[in-house]
């Protein structure tokens, strides 16, 4: 089990992205690098920056599509679960459904007020509105598993990096913590790149 609160980070002035996840020690627990331009994601995330021990892995069912579905897998390939957009309902409120490794439901991610994420937005449109938006405009999203609120993910105040903090609200399995972390950083990418 990880010791929470985590940090994920991102540099915001880079090509590609680099995540670094961080537990309360300070210590890198996770690390992803999501190439740009790619037709169909596949996201490794490993356990440092070294790259040499694989976490998992999550790939998209089909390409560049607003509702696909990302597969979440371990090292050796057994299936942990899945996150995906909720279609249409994330136009206006982020909203990602989470499914176990039996391909039941098990869960959501859903933005607590639909508000901020429109005004960050506006903001990363305009120039150097980034480093602007990111004091002022920084959404919160929940994470609920089997009926229970288990984490809050929220954006940090920053200026040339984000930041999120993830905060334990309850207890799961590790097997679980393995679906959340990679749910969560999966989310983080799409709505870095949808703005």
């Amino acid at each position: 089990m990880l010791s929470y609160p985590l940090d994920l980070s991102f540099k915001i002035v880079t090509i590609g992205t680099r995540i670094r996840v961080t537990d309360a020690a300070g210590r890198i627990v996770a690390y992803a690098r999501k190439k740009k331009f790619k037709l169909k994601e596949d996201v490794s995330v490993f356990e440092d920056e070294d790259q040499k021990r694989l976490l998992f892995r999550m790939k998209a069912d089909r390409m560049l599509d607003f509702s696909a579905r990302y597969a979440i897998s371990g090292p050796e390939g057994h299936p942990i679960g899945a996150v995906g957009r909720q279609g249409m309902k994330s136009l206006w409120s982020s909203a990602y459904v989470l499914v176990d490794a039996d391909g039941m439901e098990a869960g959501w991610i859903r933005e607590e007020n639909p508000w901020v994420r429109v005004l960050d937005g506006v903001m990363e449109s305009i120039p150097f509105g980034d480093a602007l938006g990111g004091l002022f405009f920084n959404p919160a999203y929940l994470v609920k598993l089997r009926g229970q609120d288990v984490l809050r993910v929220q954006k940090q105040r920053s200026v040339l990096e984000s930041s999120f903090r993830i905060e334990k609200l309850a207890d799961f399995s590790e097997e679980d913590e393995d679906l959340l972390l990679a749910s969560i950083i999966m989310m983080v990418l799409l709505e870095r790149d949808r703005g």
